[in-house]
């Protein structure tokens, strides 16, 4: 399919298809922890200071590896870099039911971190190279639905199983029927050409990513885009629970309706991004539309949900959630049109590696703010200004989100030159 093209394949349907069941079955290996908590510290007899290491752990490994996974997608064909890392993390999340030592889940908590490092510069090498740009948000919004889905689904239903069956079967159960995905992804994912794989890729390095204005913009945009999810997953349910009052059925409800909400303007937001652009819309406006604006009004209501009744509260913590999911659907595909088919992987390690520093700070930071001052509300304030921060980055840092010229650090080709002074792009 060219990227002229703005029909999709069947065969490409089926791919933007897993890739929706991927990012679902990713968020949920990574909070489940968070659900069997209680059950896990009372079983193992963790301390809260093993508990903590054991929820941040995952993070060590998924952030500091992205730069490595972005260029192995670049640089081996991504059909089967993806298959490796979905085995790895399915793996660990059935390990994770058979061990009984704090060491054990340790080295279960970091392979899945480990594993799951592929999985976002493997969306955006896919998208970037099969995928036009007119198609590119309601791609990316699926898989963004998935990662909001994910959580949703993990609190609702993973509470309910767990306290049913306990938690030991749940992760056995959900790591091994997983697999079930690899056979289908392997027969509908097409193969990846030689070429694609290794043109330029070894011109691309940190420093010259680093000497990117629409780079800094970018990571800056993302780490913002983070930490109000990651301060969402971490502390929603204790803010409602225990600073609003609510009860715990309430709290699952409320919490599952924000992130069921959130999945569908995620999927509405990237639709129509590719309808604007179809009727017109330039590319670079449209995409800095959704970005900045959802961060921007997602700031405006966080600012007011410390306050005012426990209803009104929960109801702007909603639209907080809708309105940074309107984000969500764009993340990636801006780094996929900055970066080009060739370093998509590559571009999204960086900016994901960035931008996952908010998974240890913002949780820190907020139980640090609530124990000096015993309320949420510096807390909220942080967030708030973090979240304008992000939209000033993606709006005004990053000049046009569009293929940025990269140069090479060897000489480059005739052809490369060529590309270069007619304004059509090099790899960078």
């Amino acid at each position: 399919m060219s990227s002229e093209d703005p029909r999709l394949s069947r065969r490409m349907l089926a791919v933007l298809g897993l890739l929706f069941v991927v990012s679902f079955l990713n968020y949920i290996d990574r909070a489940n922890l968070s659900v069997a908590a209680p059950m896990l510290k009372d079983e193992l007899s963790l301390s809260p200071q093993q508990l903590g290491v054991l929820l941040s752990a995952f993070f060590w490994t998924y952030t500091v590896l992205q730069p490595l996974a972005g260029w192995l997608v670049d640089r081996f064909d991504v059909r089967y870099i993806i298959a490796a890392g979905f085995f790895a993390w399915s793996a660990a999340t059935a390990a994770t039911g058979f061990v009984h030592a704090f060491a054990a889940l340790l080295c279960a908590r970091l392979v899945l971190g480990m594993g799951e490092c592929i999985a976002y510069p493997s969306y955006s090498k896919i998208l970037a190279g099969h995928f036009p740009e007119n198609r590119r948000g309601i791609a990316n919004a699926l898989i963004g639905t998935g990662m909001l889905l994910g959580p949703g689904f993990g609190i609702l239903a993973g509470g309910n199983l767990m306290a049913r069956f306990g938690w030991r079967p749940f992760f056995v159960i959900l790591g091994l029927a997983s697999v079930l995905w690899l056979p289908a992804w392997l027969a509908a994912m097409p193969r990846q050409s030689s070429r694609a794989r290794t043109r330029l890729n070894d011109a691309i390095s940190i420093r010259q990513f680093l000497r990117l204005r629409a780079a800094w913009g970018a990571c800056g945009g993302h780490f913002a885009h983070n930490y109000i999810s990651y301060f969402l997953i971490t502390w929603l349910p204790y803010y409602l629970v225990r600073a609003r009052h609510f009860t715990l059925p309430r709290m699952a409800a409320i919490g599952a309706t924000a992130y069921l909400l959130g999945s569908a303007s995620c999927t509405a937001a990237g639709w129509l991004s590719d309808r604007w652009i179809r009727a017109g819309g330039d590319p670079s406006r449209v995409r800095k539309t959704f970005l900045g604006g959802g961060l921007g009004v997602a700031a405006a209501f966080l600012a007011f949900a410390n306050f005012g009744t426990p209803l009104q509260s929960a109801v702007m913590l909603i639209l907080v959630t809708m309105f940074f999911a309107v984000c969500s659907s764009h993340v990636f595909v801006a780094a996929q049109s900055l970066a080009g088919p060739e370093a998509a992987g590559r571009w999204t390690g960086m900016q994901n590696f960035a931008g996952n520093f908010a998974g240890p700070i913002a949780p820190a930071l907020t139980g640090f703010a609530l124990q000096r001052t015993g309320s949420f509300t510096v807390a909220f304030g942080v967030t708030t200004v973090i979240l304008l921060l992000g939209a000033v980055c993606w709006c005004v840092v990053i000049p046009r989100v569009e293929q940025v010229h990269w140069r090479a650090a060897g000489p480059p080709r005739p052809d490369d030159k060529m590309q270069v002074a007619s304004g059509r792009g090099s790899a960078w």
